[in-house]
């Protein structure tokens, strides 16, 4: 073996002579005996990242320092170890890890200025990447060249480069071809080309030099190098040979998430942290999710939509920042590529330099160079910013950047990015799998999730469990409530003087209570809350989920004045949903190996009465109202849109609308949306859950409900109709509460002071 590398070492010119070539056969005799051990190649572990896997199997999000998608050597295509082959080890089942024909012809080739050559085989740069460091000397040259007969001597050539082709660094954080098909081509690697293959074979050499995203002429020269050494090889036929050199590439810049599934694979890795702790970013871990990656798209373009639908009805801010312009276009290009960099585009929200401003038209350059105008309906928005009177830091000038966008015309229009923030989430009600989940406007920008963290004022969209409540008191749909006006002191509210009033301004006097919650009425809510108790209805709603120190036993529980999450919401509409029963919501279903092997895996729990929290005809009774809400009251927009009756919710809009809701459901799904700002404050006079949130829900509802039947809940044992309304079954005969506060609490108009009138809060509205 010394005699091997004595030839190799004076074939490449390094020892200079045989003479010094054999001293340093001693050193070398001695040195192999002491190499490192191979273990971690012949047990080859790499580094795995945890994917995060929709129910369908798309990729929704990777954590780990390296991107890598492990394939054994069975599962490379051969085009793609043919390239690899071609461009960095011709010879390598030909060799015992040392290639001396190879060395000697590189180096020959080197002396006549020819293409840079490297000596080094598949095998050295496995040794080098494993085990030694990247200085170049002699020292470490003979170490790697023991290594590599080392490990030549103890695995086969086919485990050689299934590791080699594994754990090789490729930009872009990708490690593996496997990762680096995904990443440059958005593609597996079992799907690549001849020409795509050759381009990923070139990075090896020089990941930052060859990589086709940053340096595209060098990498695909590069590129056209290796296709013509994989015909000299014989690895394609001259018509492949053709046809790869004239393939047009089409890159994958960035790994787009098509689903926008960031806070969900966010909260996934929250859970397998927790339990896995940092091996979780290297274990190779399949986190398998109830999300579905269709769902999950839908429902953060619903939710996108109405937020920037909303913000176009605001005044306008102003540009997010000014740059000043050089004279010449070729330094307004590079310094407006320079100040975009600090404003990436929100998806398709385009950041742009402003380079010509006047009244009708707006010039400006995008982050890729490309120069647009906007001009007409575009500038509707923005008006005011384009006058010379406009405030320094509102006015649209040259050098201001902007947000831009494509209308429904392809025609470009100027926009900003929202102040206000949403949440979305849907679960099935039946094992609390959730199917869709957006905690925000933009994960990239907000990372705070809004389903599961804030916490927010419901207002009327709580009623239901307060009515709810009612139903165990003996008061029903028909019961009639006096929408007349309340007024309570200080002692009653647990705060101060407080004179409610309805969201319409109006007081129509006695109605039922099927109609009182179709209309969200306040003063019907309040009377229904005052015969029921606040204490025992701030018990009764602990069974839904609710934590009751979040709802103090005050009258204004009515209105929704406690705290809920989105997450706590669609749980506990889930109660209605399903008959009664209180389920769990679920995210994860299973995590497997990078093997498939399967490590945990929950099942979901069939319903039972030991999960029931109401009676079945009780949620059946709050099924008819909310129906009721959805055909004739706040929400009739649904049935009318979704032409369907099977539809069952309840709006929500609170104190001066500083939060907007709806929650319903279908019987086979629940959904909830909310929008408000982080810190809240007004939404606006006419912004309610009914304008804002409502229409997220129909959106997502008309993609999820696609398909599926019909299915109103039929009535359970224990009610009765009479005449076209619903009672209990012992309450059908005129038993139970027939009427509620008809003229009880009418106030006087001398009842308040007027000062202290002034003073009173207008809680809560529809």
């Amino acid at each position: 073996m010394i005699l091997r590398i004595v030839a190799w070492v004076a074939g490449v010119g390094l020892a200079g002579a045989m003479a010094a070539a054999l001293l340093l056969g001693v050193a070398l005799a001695t040195a192999y005996p002491n190499l490192p051990k191979i273990d971690s190649l012949i047990d080859y572990r790499p580094k795995l990242p945890m994917r995060i896997i929709s129910a369908e199997g798309t990729l929704l999000g990777e954590f780990g320092e390296e991107r890598r998608n492990y394939l054994s050597i069975r599962e490379i295509p051969k085009v793609m170890q043919d390239a690899v082959l071609a461009i960095e080890d011709s010879r390598f089942y030909e060799h015992g890890g040392i290639d001396y024909r190879g060395a000697l012809r590189a180096a020959l080739g080197n002396l006549r200025e020819a293409r840079s050559q490297g000596a080094s085989t598949i095998t050295m740069q496995v040794a080098r990447n494993f085990y030694l460091s990247t200085e170049k000397t002699l020292t470490r040259k003979i170490y790697e060249i023991l290594l590599s007969l080392k490990i030549e001597s103890q695995l086969s050539k086919q485990q050689i480069l299934e590791v080699y082709m594994n754990q090789i660094y490729l930009g872009q954080r990708a490690y593996g071809f496997a990762a680096a098909s995904e990443i440059y081509f958005g593609k597996p690697l079992k799907d690549i080309t001849v020409a795509e293959a050759a381009m990923l074979a070139g990075l090896p050499k020089a990941p930052s030099a060859y990589n086709p995203i940053s340096n595209r002429t060098r990498a695909e020269q590069r590129q056209r190098y290796i296709i013509e050494r994989m015909r000299e090889n014989g690895f394609i036929s001259a018509e492949q040979h053709d046809q790869a050199l004239a393939q047009p590439l089409k890159y994958h810049p960035a790994r787009s998430n098509s689903s926008h599934a960031g806070y969900v694979a966010e909260t996934a890795r929250q859970l397998i942290f927790a339990q896995y702790g940092d091996d979780a970013y290297t274990r190779g871990l399949n986190v398998h999710l109830s999300v579905r990656a269709e769902d999950q798209a839908v429902a953060y373009r619903a939710l996108r939509r109405a937020i920037l639908d909303f913000e176009r009805r605001k005044t306008y801010r102003g540009p997010e920042a000014y740059v000043d312009l050089p004279k010449d276009q070729q330094g307004i290009d590079t310094r407006a590529a320079e100040a975009l960099e600090d404003h990436p585009d929100n998806d398709e929200l385009r950041s742009a330099v402003v380079t010509q401003a006047a009244p009708k038209k707006v010039t400006a350059l995008l982050q890729s160079g490309e120069s647009i105008s906007i001009t007409g309906s575009g500038l509707r928005n923005v008006s005011t910013a384009l006058s010379d009177k406009a405030p320094p830091k509102v006015q649209i000038r040259p050098g201001a950047v902007i947000r831009v966008s494509k209308d429904s015309r392809n025609e470009w229009s100027i926009g900003q990015l929202p102040e206000v923030e949403g949440a979305f989430v849907s679960l099935d009600p039946y094992t609390g799998e959730i199917r869709a989940l957006v905690g925000g406007f933009d994960y990239a920008k907000n990372k705070f999730n809004h389903v599961t963290q804030a916490w927010r004022q419901p207002g009327s969209s709580f009623k239901p469990f307060i009515y709810s409540a009612a139903l165990e008191k003996g008061i029903g749909p028909a019961t009639v409530v006096d929408d007349a006006p309340l007024f309570f002191d200080a002692d009653a509210t647990g705060s101060q003087p407080w004179e409610p009033k309805n969201y319409d301004g109006q007081f129509e006097g006695p109605m039922s209570l099927r109609r009182g919650l179709a209309k969200s009425k306040n003063m019907v809510s309040i009377r229904v809350l005052e015969h029921v108790g606040p204490a025992f209805a701030q018990d009764w709603v602990s069974r839904f989920g609710f934590e009751p120190e979040k709802h103090p036993a005050y009258l204004t529980m009515a209105l929704g004045a406690g705290t809920v999450t989105p997450m706590q919401m669609a749980s506990a509409y889930s109660v209605f949903a399903n008959g009664g029963h209180r389920v769990n919501p679920m995210l994860i279903t299973r995590v497997t190996d990078n093997r498939g092997r399967i490590l945990a895996q929950t099942q979901p729990v069939p319903l039972d009465d030991s999960m029931r929290v109401i009676t079945a005809r009780n949620a059946f009774m709050m099924d008819s109202l909310l129906q009721e809400i959805t055909r004739s009251g706040t929400a009739a927009r649904a049935q009318s849109t979704l032409k369907r009756p099977d539809l069952y919710g309840k709006t929500g809009t609170t104190n001066d609308s500083n939060d907007a809701w709806f929650a319903g459901f279908q019987p086979s799904l629940v959904a909830v949306v909310w929008v408000g700002y982080d810190q809240p404050r007004k939404l606006g006079d006419r912004e309610t859950g009914g304008g804002l949130a409502l229409p997220v829900w129909i959106e997502y509802m008309a993609q999820a409900l696609r398909g599926v039947a019909v299915n109103e809940i039929a009535p359970p044992e224990g009610v009765t109709n009479v005449g076209g309304e619903w009672y209990y079954s012992e309450n059908a005969n005129g038993e139970g509460v027939s009427t509620l506060g008809i003229a009880s609490h009418a106030p006087d108009a001398a009842s308040a002071p007027t000062e202290e009138r002034k003073s009173i809060l207008d809680l809560f509205r529809n």
